[in-house]
């Protein structure tokens, strides 16, 4: 086998070793940062109820929420909605496994209502972060 064929395998191994040691590094993290990574900006509120939390971020002039499960893999009714004051709500609803959402809104410096529901057990805010 030439030099540059058993670079390349080296190369390849060595790839394989780091995203396997990553992955297991991460795997216990993945529920807490799960919602980070699919909303951007800082969190500004954690929603928590019986069956899951619905968590929102705020970038800017935009609020994004994403509702996460306590029970990751099974397929459940999920739902979120944010409602900016003056606005429709947007919102994300349907059988998932792991989340519902994101949905975000223009909320500029309005009050906003957030809801999130897993299976029979929802969260709803009230007007908030006004």
């Amino acid at each position: 086998m030439s030099e540059g064929g058993i670079r390349r395998r080296l190369a390849a191994a060595a790839a394989v070793l780091t995203s396997s040691v990553l992955l297991a590094l991460a795997g216990p993290a993945v529920g807490t940062a799960q919602a980070a990574a699919i909303c951007p900006g800082h969190k500004v509120r954690t929603l928590s109820f019986s069956t899951g939390r619905t968590v929102l971020y705020r970038s800017g002039n935009y609020l994004c929420a994403v509702t996460l499960t306590k029970r990751d893999g099974v397929r459940q009714k999920m739902s979120v909605s944010v409602q900016a004051r003056g606005s429709r709500p947007v919102q994300d609803s349907g059988r998932y496994t792991h989340h519902a959402g994101p949905v975000t809104v223009h909320t500029g410096h309005r009050c906003v209502w957030v809801r999130g529901a897993v299976g029979g057990a929802s969260v709803s805010s009230g007007w908030i972060l006004c």
